[in-house]
């Protein structure tokens, strides 16, 4: 009885050291799988100029050098983490849809953090129905632009590496959206987008973008 009691203790001590063992693994394997996947994304974006031919570079190399590459808290930590843009556009009508963005205090596509092992492409999914409260709806399969920036606004100062995917609309919809986010969204023109009160790089996304349309 004794020695069967031993013997039951010391079999939880093993399932136990094996469960603490586990945990971690599974963590880092669904992290490394993660990363994977961002990697790939990444390296078959053709870059549309030198500018963006080095954000890419730099992007794969900063996710090489195994540092962390989601926010993990907001609104900077890590100081340099990854976005996932959702450019909304009408593409029979050449207009885009953009949002009056509370903090950042501009004009600027939809879009959100990538959480902690999201693939960035399910975060557009996600904050697309957080945002607009309708399902996205990809143009384009896959992200087509990358940039690096310096945020500005009311949470200034770190670096959000975007993917910027392009998803289909309609500008006869009025669209609801998260007035906790944003002041309000309004359709542009192609020729008419306020390109000195929106993200920096805008203006050179919406050149690529018109050049695969």
């Amino acid at each position: 009885m004794i020695l069967q009691k031993i013997l039951r203790g010391f079999s939880w001590r093993v399932r136990k050291k094996v469960i603490i063992h586990q945990t971690p693994l599974r963590e880092r394997n669904t992290m490394e799988t993660s990363k994977q996947i961002i990697y790939n994304a990444i390296s078959k974006i053709s870059p549309w100029d030198d500018l963006e031919k080095q954000h890419i570079e730099d992007a794969l190399s900063w996710i090489e050098s195994g540092v962390p590459i989601f926010r993990i808290q907001k609104p900077d930590v890590p100081d340099k983490h990854l976005v996932s843009y959702f450019v909304v556009i009408d593409p029979e009508h050449s207009k885009v849809l953009l949002v009056d963005h509370k903090k950042a205090q501009l004009w600027l596509p939809s879009g959100g953090h990538v959480e902690l092992n999201e693939d960035p492409k399910e975060a557009v999914i996600r904050e697309c129905l957080e945002e607009f409260f309708v399902e996205a709806d990809f143009l384009y399969e896959t992200p087509i632009f990358l940039t690096s920036t310096m945020t500005v606004g009311l949470t200034a100062g770190h670096t959000d590496i975007s993917l910027w995917y392009v998803l289909k609309g309609n500008h006869q919809i009025s669209y609801d959206f998260d007035r906790d986010e944003f002041h309000k969204v309004a359709w542009f023109d192609f020729d008419q987008i306020p390109y000195e009160k929106t993200d920096p790089h805008m203006h050179r996304f919406m050149r690529k973008l018109q050049g695969i349309l």
